[in-house]
């Protein structure tokens, strides 16, 4: 039934910005389904980061129909066991393969130079060919924002954060959260523990269970088990969800979630395949495109909290605002981030600090 649910959101929420291109007719139909697979890092489950993948798959599967023809294969690991995975898929005959995970990023891109001919879409990635391209949603846009209600809500002024590793994916969305967080309360601080896996709810727990004993009241995950809201709501802490809507988890301190709609993407880059028209590159829309979104908001956030976020949700929607605008300070309280400079795109894809009022360990996995 959660699949069911999260499918008819999808079909409800749609493409946004590209259902125009939606209902357009297909220029060069081919006459052979293309065969589009995905690989991911963790059990399909019923929460996190993999069953966001699996929905958007589900997505394009509905809306293409017959056209198409897609697969996945579930926990991956990364290195040798991904390159092995990746050509097994070559040779099944996949015309298209989307890896999501940014462990994939050696592996595709090795055995995408070794097959011109099959496309290959990396998530999170910065390595591009001619048949190698990368897409992301700007997920630390609805990370600001869960911040502002986190800023709002804590009581004691301590945020705990439970995330996987080191990367800049997730720093960059730690750093917006705090960003956000601190816009609403200046004073307040987030505590990062590292769990060194996407996917080990025993260590999830672990660290949870840390953080809460040092102070949080409010706990933030990063990792593909709905662990640390589980363990949030047995404590009777506030939490906030990832990746997919975690509130059936922690029905009664779950705050949100702050979710991926990766259907947009697929269908767009699916779509330029069947017809002929796919080109490398780098796909990275955000809250304009509603690739990202907060869902499962808490009956206990203030109505004027909730009207502060969805104002700057508008903002940030419209490009009037953006999360990386000095001054910025890293957590040494030096400057970082001038005043009035704006973080490239190229520079957010190699973000290796953390903002002030942030705390942990950087160092790499």
């Amino acid at each position: 039934m959660r699949l069911i649910s999260h499918f008819i959101l999808w079909l409800l929420l749609g493409a946004a910005s590209w259902s125009q291109a939606a209902n357009e007719p297909l220029q060069e139909p081919l006459q052979q389904p293309l065969k589009v697979a995905f690989v991911y890092v963790a059990p399909v489950g019923d929460a996190g980061w993999t069953l966001s993948h699996d929905l958007g798959r589900q997505y394009v599967q509905q809306l293409f129909g017959e056209r198409i023809e897609t697969q996945f294969v579930e926990a991956v690991a990364p290195g040798r066991n991904a390159t092995e995975v990746l050509e097994q898929l070559v040779e099944q005959g996949n015309d298209m393969i989307f890896t999501t995970s940014w462990g994939y990023m050696v592996p595709t891109d090795r055995v995408a130079q070794s097959h011109p001919n099959v496309l290959f879409e990396h998530a999170t990635g910065i390595r591009r060919g001619d048949n190698l391209s990368t897409y992301a949603n700007r997920a630390y846009q609805g990370r600001y924002l869960a911040g502002m209600v986190a800023g709002a809500m804590s009581e004691s002024g301590k945020i705990g954060y439970v995330a996987a590793h080191p990367v800049v994916e997730i720093i960059r969305g730690i750093n917006a959260f705090t960003l956000g967080a601190r816009s609403v309360n200046p004073e307040v601080e987030v505590a990062v523990e590292w769990s060194r896996s996407w996917y080990d709810p025993a260590t999830e727990a672990r660290l949870t269970h840390g953080l809460i004993n040092d102070g949080a009241d409010i706990i933030v995950q990063h990792t593909d088990s709905p662990t640390p809201v589980r363990i949030a709501e047995r404590r009777g802490v506030y939490s906030m969800g990832y990746h997919t809507d975690m509130s059936p988890f922690a029905p009664e301190r779950h705050l949100l979630s702050v979710v991926h709609q990766w259907g947009p993407i697929y269908e767009q880059r699916i779509r330029a395949a069947l017809q002929n028209e796919w080109q490398a590159g780098d796909v990275w829309p955000g809250l304009e495109a509603e690739t990202v979104a907060l869902t499962g908001w808490h009956q206990d956030i203030p109505a004027e909290v909730r009207q502060q976020v969805e104002a700057v949700r508008a903002q940030f929607s419209s490009g009037e605002r953006r999360v990386f605008v000095g001054p910025i300070n890293n957590y040494r309280g030096r400057t970082q981030v001038r005043e009035e400079h704006e973080l490239s795109d190229l520079e957010l894809t190699h973000m290796d600090w953390f903002v002030e009022g942030t705390r942990g360990d950087l160092r790499s996995f």
